[in-house]
């Protein structure tokens, strides 16, 4: 198993290269100066220049993505003499590192790795993700919990009712859910029931997951500004849920050791929540598991449509203001997170079912 994980690691690492090396080259060759619009329309020449000197953009392309391969590796190559030189080691800047050794002018360093600084905010884009990613978890882990707690029961309901009239409505349904867009489904909810039926709900088009009280100062959570953007992101795995529960349930159900659970007297719920289910669930929560980070990065159009100030709101913004570090930062960090789902779910299949052997 440790072998296998290794290879993984790896192989994400191959993975995470191929991402930022696109999402970089992307970027850079799209019309915009990111200096330009940081100066804004009162920009001159030189101002322009000496702030393309300062974020390292009058280098050439290839120098500035060797760069940036070094900043957020592990183990960089740095120069140890020169102060004004590009690669010249510099530890306020990267402040969790460690110098391992000196080859002439050149510095082996371990740190931690660097997602740099917002050309807007300035701040560091580890901090901006770090404040995000939270409400982003928080939103995700609600869908799912939706999608599962529904979803299954729904999914058992259409089993055994099966070829009726609710079943046949329920995958239609199932049907619509895997197939409408996150967007569209967020504008909708939104509109029906955060404006048109705001009064009998109560629930808010924006609002924020804390809130402080303007007189005590404490913070305490709003849950009700969690349940339509919960709902929403949650359509499409409650959807798949629905249609894996019912397809696995109907087939544990033709095995012969159901039939002789009736024969030995049990009745019909006694056979399905003690016998059929445990075993119709399997490929249900692989499938989850492997949807929750899929629901990471989907959550972008959601926090969107709801004004979540979540990692989606920071993507969308740094889009909008050409933040090319913010952007990079979340893309890599989204993709750190998929690799490692996904290395889990597969390792969840081991415990699932022991037939599965790594290799």
């Amino acid at each position: 198993m440790i072998q296998y994980i290794v290879k993984r690691l790896l192989y994400g690492i191959l993975v995470l290269w191929g991402v930022v090396t696109i999402v970089f080259f992307l970027f850079n060759i799209l019309p915009g100066d990111a200096a330009q619009m940081l100066m804004g329309q009162r920009s001159d020449v030189s101002s322009i220049e000496a702030i393309k000197k300062d974020l390292g953009l009058d280098k050439p392309l290839t120098t500035q993505y060797l760069n940036f391969l070094n900043d957020i590796s592990f183990i960089s190559f740095h120069n140890a003499d020169n102060p004004d030189h590009f690669w010249y080691y510099d530890q306020e800047k990267y402040k969790v590192s460690v110098e391992l050794f000196t080859l002439g002018h050149t510095a082996v360093v371990v740190k931690r790795p660097y997602l740099r600084q917002s050309y807007q905010s300035k701040r560091d884009v580890t901090s901006i993700i770090a404040e995000a990613f939270p409400k982003t978890l928080t939103l995700a882990i609600a869908s799912i919990i939706i999608a599962v707690i529904i979803g299954v029961l729904l999914g058992i309901l259409s089993a055994i009712y099966k070829d009726s009239f609710l079943d046949k409505m329920l995958l239609v349904l199932s049907s619509l859910g895997m197939s409408i867009p996150s967007f569209f489904a967020a504008i909708i909810i939104a509109w029906l029931f955060a404006f048109v039926l705001a009064d009998y709900t109560g629930l808010e088009m924006f609002g924020s997951l804390y809130s402080v009280d303007d007189y005590t100062g404490e913070v305490y959570l709003n849950l009700k500004n969690l349940i339509l953007p919960a709902i929403t992101l949650g359509i499409r795995p409650l959807a798949i849920v629905v249609s894996l529960t019912r397809s696995s349930l109907l087939e544990v159900l033709s095995q012969d050791y159901i039939r002789t659970a009736y024969a030995k007297g049990l009745n019909k719920s006694q056979v399905i929540f003690r016998h059929a289910l445990k075993n119709a669930l399997n490929p249900v929560l692989t499938a989850i598991t492997g949807w929750f980070a899929s629901l990471m990065a989907g959550a972008v159009f959601v926090e969107y449509v709801f004004d979540w100030k979540g990692i989606g709101i920071v993507i969308v913004d740094a889009l909008e203001k050409y933040d090319l570090p913010v952007i990079m930062g979340s893309v890599l960090f989204i993709s750190v997170v998929l690799i490692i789902v996904n290395i889990l779910v597969d390792l969840l299949y081991t415990l699932l079912d022991p037939r599965v052997r790594l290799s």
